[in-house]
């Protein structure tokens, strides 16, 4: 096994599952590995932000809103209240990855362990979905060259 490939996948997913995942494939890192690897440095990027996340939210709700109650009447809030955490946690992973989704978490006043857990749930999940995905299209052209 390639540690250092290993070592890359996790490194870039602390910054960006998709382009993580398809980096372990092509480098020829074992699918599971890739799920570990990118999952857990991804996984890891969120527990940083949420620990740091508390200056980093009154510095966004200075910047954007400039007090708490602009910030409710604003559309962001309209789908916090409607999706949550868990909604988040589940998605952001694929929309807009997982540091910044928990960045917005902590934004809107989300509980530390409850963010950490949905958005792990989310990571480990769209980590799955991202690798098997992958490995389908590499299948794929594979057939089509042979």
């Amino acid at each position: 096994m390639n540690l250092e490939a290993i070592l890359i996948v996790f490194a870039v997913s602390f910054i960006e599952l998709w382009l993580a995942i398809p980096l372990g494939l092509a480098m020829g890192v074992n699918p599971v590995i890739v799920i570990i690897a990118a999952a857990s440095g991804d996984i890891l990027a969120v527990i940083c932000v949420a620990f740091l996340g508390e200056n980093l939210r009154s510095r966004f709700l200075r910047w954007k809103y400039q007090d708490e109650n602009a910030l409710k009447k604003s559309r962001l809030y309209e789908i916090w209240n409607k999706y949550g955490v868990i909604g988040l946690g589940l998605s952001s992973p694929l929309l807009f990855g997982g540091p910044l989704g928990a960045a917005v978490g902590i934004a809107m006043g989300a509980r530390k362990n409850h963010l950490i857990l949905w958005m792990s749930v989310g990571i480990i999940l769209w980590s799955i979905g991202l690798t098997l995905a992958g490995l389908m299209g590499l299948l794929a052209l594979e057939t089509m060259f042979t």
